[in-house]
């Protein structure tokens, strides 16, 4: 299913779900229950197969146990990849007896809606809150209820506005949308790794399933898509009943600026201190609430209110827009950032200080390794800027490498954007058909909404195929941030094709096995003379084959697969002979384009055989 497909059944669906709720709901049920009876239909097939080899084991011998052999172990595959076990969500818990105040407004909100009970309240890192059911027994369910309160989410908010928020989870839990959506995420996620288990094992089973789930799995998703976003409306409609509109719409606005604040500035802040110490001593947790209350201007805020308020509703993401839960609520965007004192993490009670604190460890410990190579990097760096500078200001001209390295160098540890501008459009001048500064002064441009930068990205696309993905990226955000949504959605499916022909090239470039077509390696006499001359410098290289693999993925890229022999028959020590061998290879050999290298001995045998019959394979 393209993306234009799954967008044109969404906006269908969501009609239907609008005009007949119950229906709609009804078939997404009996949807997901289709898929488990084919599931559990195989199941049994299988199951049924197996038995009947058992009972033919009398009567056909060691084939028999053979053939029970496979199918037990396919039905064994099965099996383990269906079985999910859902990993409870991590936090720091807090209770009752430390928190005294949040537990009243959870208790009030549960009584309210005649809500499950929470079995734990976690608080984490992160700018959300949500709510989680994680099933104790696997498939057979008995969920345990997890609430989770990001600490960041607190800061932000006033207790009215943090009300708002929990309300909008209770209501999930409430009407049953934890519950429904979890088992439907569980649905997606069995048959997704169903197919991941049976691909990485390369089954011949694997037939039974992929037709199906090739049709089943694109479509339930797209079937199951209004349902999820109808379920974030009623969330935000229970939030208004419990606390208010006012209230509901400061909470999403707030959300959607902070968001951006802590995204674009302030955590970007606090990593560039890196630049500066050679170990982190600030304690970002901690002082969260004072910078947000300084840095949160009105101008600032103002735009990223904006910015939110431009993005549409898409089916990227269940969660409506901010612009469209505005209106379903009849409300105008409303920022009412917290005073001084009066953020809703005050509700933690005597926990807060133990828990920010903790947070702030954390947080030292798990960057420590990347601070310290930043602070590293960012001296090297400066160094280097300072030595291009001198040998510029010497009259000396710059390489053109040394002219790219100047203008990054200056962008980053110069910090100087509009210098490195200047730096690269000379660059371009001196060589206007340079792949790498088209796309350096095409990317900076673009994202200045120049279009100048336009003719450079597509330029840099015909030149290199490898950039195709990141240039369409760009050009996707700027045609989006320009409001041309037709042209965005048009580099959106090029990006989403060409990562998915990648990704397809990565995993057929990755390994061989024996189903895999070869042919000859079709290389050119000087290019093979010169591969010879260096194979036949390697120490104990016995015997090579050089084929060329069938790719379905880009297959204008050849993808050749050396096979090589470093024994003789009955020598002993042959895994590490051969392993000595691979690495010698590695070192000293340089191939012509992609290439896999792959000892045809012990338990590759077969593919030493199959080059062997191959005419024009063995090379050496």
């Amino acid at each position: 299913m393209t993306h234009e497909q799954f967008q044109a059944l969404v906006g269908a669906l969501e009609g239907e779900a609008r005009r007949n709720p119950g229906t709609y709901k009804g078939r997404v049920l009996l949807l997901a229950l289709l898929g488990n009876a084919y599931l559990g239909a195989i199941v049994a097939l299988v199951g049924f197969l197996l038995l009947a080899l058992l009972a033919s084991i009398l009567w056909l011998k060691a084939l028999g146990v053979k053939l029970a052999v496979v199918a037990g172990a396919f039905l064994w595959l099965i099996v383990k990849a269906l079985w999910l076990r859902m990993e409870p969500p991590q936090g720091t818990e807090v209770t009752a007896r430390v928190a005294p105040e949040l537990f009243a407004m959870i208790e009030e909100l549960r009584a309210e809606l005649r809500a499950p009970r929470f079995h734990r309240v976690l608080v984490t890192d992160e700018l959300n809150a949500g709510v989680v059911q994680a099933p104790r027994l696997g498939i057979f369910g008995w969920p345990r209820n997890y609430l989770l309160i990001g600490l960041p989410l607190m800061k932000s908010l006033t207790m009215e506005q943090f009300k708002a928020v929990l309300a909008h989870e209770f209501g999930h839990l409430a009407r049953g949308h934890g519950r429904l959506s979890n088992w439907l995420y569980r649905q997606r996620l069995r048959w997704a790794r169903l197919m991941e288990v049976l691909g990485a094992a390369e089954s011949r089973g694997s037939f039974l399933f992929t037709p199906f789930l090739r049709w089943y799995a694109p479509y339930f998703n797209a079937y199951s898509f209004p349902l999820a976003r109808a379920n974030e409306y009623e969330a935000d409609a229970t939030s208004v009943r419990l606390t208010s509109a006012r209230a509901a719409a400061a909470a999403l606005t707030g959300v959607s600026v902070v968001g951006s604040y802590l995204g674009e500035r302030y955590w970007p802040q606090v990593h560039k201190l890196a630049d500066e110490q050679p170990q982190p001593a600030h304690m970002p947790f901690v002082g969260l609430s004072a910078r947000m209350t300084q840095e949160v201007d009105e101008a600032s805020s103002h735009r990223w209110m904006q910015q939110a308020l431009a993005r549409v509703t898409t089916v990227e993401d269940t969660h409506p827009a901010l612009k469209d839960r505005l209106a379903a609520i009849g409300q105008a965007p409303r920022l009412a950032l917290p005073a001084d004192g009066e953020a809703a993490d005050r509700l933690l009670g005597t926990a807060l200080p133990s828990i920010t604190e903790a947070f702030d460890q954390r947080w030292r410990t798990s960057i420590l390794p990347a601070w310290e190579e930043r602070y590293q990097r960012v001296q090297e760096e400066r160094r280097r800027l300072a030595e291009l500078d001198a040998t510029l200001a010497r009259g000396t001209e710059l390489s053109l490498q040394e002219a790219y390295d100047r203008a990054v160098l200056t962008e980053s540890v110069g910090a100087n954007a509009d210098a490195a501008l200047e730096q690269l459009r000379a660059l371009h001048a001196r060589a206007p058909g340079d792949a790498t500064a088209c796309f350096a002064l095409g990317a900076r441009l673009l994202e200045r909404d120049d279009p100048a930068g336009v003719p450079l990205l597509e330029h840099v696309m015909r030149q290199d195929e490898f950039a195709i993905a990141r240039c369409s990226e760009l050009m996707r955000d700027y045609h989006w941030r320009g409001g041309r949504k037709t042209e965005a959605d048009a580099w959106h499916q090029r990006l989403l094709e060409r990562a998915a022909d990648q990704r397809g090239a990565e995993k057929e470039r990755s390994e061989v096995n024996l189903k895999d077509k070869f042919e000859r390696h079709g290389l050119a006499a000087e290019d093979l003379a010169r591969l010879l001359a260096q194979l036949r410098a390697v120490p104990g290289l016995r015997k090579a084959y050089f084929v060329r693999k069938r790719v379905a993925h880009l297959a204008h890229r050849p993808f050749h697969v050396l096979g090589f022999k470093a024994s003789f028959p009955l020598q002993p020590g042959v895994k590490k002979r051969a392993a000595a061998m691979m690495q010698s290879i590695q070192e000293r050999v340089q191939f012509p384009g992609e290439t896999l290298i792959v000892n045809v001995e012990g338990e590759n045998y077969r593919f030493g055989r199959k080059f062997a019959w191959m005419r024009g394979a063995r090379i050496l």
